[in-house]
């Protein structure tokens, strides 16, 4: 006759005696409570340093060959993490990113001039200098290469300064690896096609078309009026789709350096240009803003 005697219990979890861990997890992650997704680059506990997988070089350089003959898009993560920066690795590698690692920001400037990365993704607190001094030596080179800051500094002065100096998007840490892919993904799509993002002369969206070398926006087949400002507050978002542009530069370049610090004015115009183009202005679809920081022109 079978056993039915109901299995004892095991052992409650304890640090000697941990819980095993959730599949499908990795390194530097920390579920929410009540589920939700999941954040990274949460300040970590002390203790020994994370392992890494086999194969992985633990002096800073790891690249994955190409998938198909067709070129991976190459991400140079700059971050001295290295529980964070195993997080990064497993989740673009799984989506076919080709991965680059630097520690501290002279190496960094080093791999970024010998390896032509299509994207970086820098935090702003390395050992040896400031993130930001890193972005002006990456603006210095020829290179445009998009540059992306994951940062725990979340202050509206600190972006500022980041995206000032060059950088072209923003991430405060804690964050959600969903959406650090996403503007990864558009990052490198702006990346791979500059010539439609230099030489276009008509950006087509599904509510309006502008013509950049006419000057005009056409919206259901009539001319949309813009007033000067309104054109020139456009022009520039629409040069650099995709990009957050900041308060600051909108303002010196449309009213001059005196301006910088009347924010009031932008969230005017913005208001209008979103009544004549967006179709529901309350939640805007392609004028973007960035609280605190500026305005993005999603296409």
């Amino acid at each position: 006759m079978p056993d039915r005697t109901t299995p004892a219990p095991g052992p409650r979890p304890s640090p000697a005696n941990p819980a095993p861990a959730r599949p499908g997890s990795a390194p530097g992650h920390h579920a929410p409570p009540g589920g939700g997704p999941v954040l990274y680059g949460r300040p970590r506990p002390q203790g020994g340093a994370i392992p890494y997988p086999r194969g992985t070089s633990s002096a800073g350089l790891h690249a994955h060959g190409r998938k198909g003959g067709t070129p991976m898009p190459r991400v140079l993560v700059v971050e001295d993490d290295p529980q964070l920066v195993r997080a990064l690795r497993i989740n673009l590698q799984v989506r076919t990113f080709e991965v680059q690692e630097a520690r501290d920001g002279r190496t960094a400037l080093r791999l970024a001039a010998a390896h032509e990365p299509d994207v970086i993704v820098l935090d702003l607190g390395l050992p040896d200098m400031d993130g930001v001094d890193v972005i002006r030596g990456l603006r210095r080179s020829p290179s445009q290469v998009p540059i992306l800051v994951l940062s725990a500094r979340h202050t509206s002065e600190d972006k500022v300064r980041a995206l000032d100096a060059g950088a072209d998007d923003y991430v405060t840490k804690p964050f959600s690896m969903d959406e650090l892919l996403a503007r990864l993904r558009a990052a490198t799509r702006r990346r791979q096609s500059p010539a439609e993002s230099d030489e276009a002369v008509t950006v087509t969206t599904d509510e309006f078309t502008i013509d950049l070398a006419a000057k005009k926006v056409h919206r259901g087949g009539r001319t949309v009026r813009l007033t000067p400002t309104e054109w020139h507050l456009l022009e520039i978002l629409v040069d650099n789709p995709g990009r957050l542009v900041t308060q600051r530069r909108l303002l010196q370049e449309v009213w001059g350096p005196t301006y910088a610090a009347h924010s009031n004015y932008l969230r005017v115009y913005m208001a209008q240009l979103r009544r004549k183009l967006e179709r529901d202005p309350a939640r805007p679809r392609y004028l973007i803003t960035e609280p605190g920081m500026g305005y993005r022109f999603e296409p």
